[in-house]
Formats: structure tokens, C-alpha cells, sequence
């Protein structure tokens, strides 16, 4: 059995004693994760960023970039302002069946805006409209 032993060096002006180092991973690791899953949900979730590059003879590729990261904006701030959306995506266990049942829902049914498809996704779920008033 070969045992790796990790090594990493930080720069801090924190200083490191044994009552603080357990803390102080804890929080670089905490970092580390937010900026990973920041980085991986643009490559993995579908926003396709590896296949777009590399597309079109002069400025497609920075397009599609662009429109992914417009896409990421706005289902943050979906996430953050949209009390509907919010409740609908913690009900459902992916983004991804959110988004499959999305397509399907819009590939054979009409709804006059965003709030009617999200209060229709509601009802089917069997929850609440929560007042957005």
C-alpha cells in the first residue's frame, strides 16, 4: 500500500497556532469548494462552455460564452429574487429535472409569461403559491 501524503503552502497573515489551524483549513477548504463549484457548474450543469469554443470563424465562440454567462446571472438571481422559482427548484431533485420538465412542459403547452408556467408547475407539484405580493 503506497500512503501519499498531501502537502500545500498558503500565504497568510494569520498566525497559525494549534488552537486556530483546525479552523483555518476548515475555512481555506471552504473557499476552495465555493470557487470549484462556481467553476464546475459552468463546465458540467449545461452550459456547454467546453463544446461552444472553438465554434464559428470569428466571434461565436465569445457569443456563446457570453449568453452562458448570462444564463448563469439570471438563474442566480432567479434563485435569489423569484420566491415561485425557489420553491419549485427545492422541490424538484435536479436542476436538471427542473429544466427537463421546462422543455417539456413548453414543447406542448402555451402559458402567457414565466409566472403562469411557474403557478402551473406548482399546482402539478401539489404545493403552495407562495404570496409574492
Amino acid at each position: 500500500m503506497v500512503l501519499f501524503i498531501y502537502k500545500n503552502a498558503f500565504a497568510t497573515n494569520f498566525k497559525i497556532s494549534k488552537n486556530n489551524v483546525k479552523q483555518i483549513v476548515a475555512d481555506g477548504r471552504a473557499r476552495w469548494k465555493i470557487e470549484n463549484e462556481n467553476n464546475n457548474i459552468l463546465k458540467n450543469r449545461r452550459y456547454h462552455l467546453a463544446h461552444n469554443f472553438g465554434h464559428g470563424k470569428k466571434y461565436l465562440s465569445q457569443l456563446m460564452m457570453t449568453l452562458n454567462l448570462l444564463t448563469f446571472l439570471f438563474h442566480t438571481v432567479l434563485e435569489m429574487m423569484d420566491k415561485k422559482y425557489k420553491l419549485i427548484r427545492r422541490n424538484l431533485p435536479t436542476r436538471k429535472t427542473f429544466f427537463d420538465d421546462i422543455r417539456a412542459l413548453t414543447r406542448y403547452l402555451y402559458f402567457e409569461n414565466w409566472d403562469a408556467m411557474l403557478i402551473f408547475m406548482l399546482h402539478g407539484l401539489e404545493l403552495k403559491v407562495p404570496d409574492t405580493s
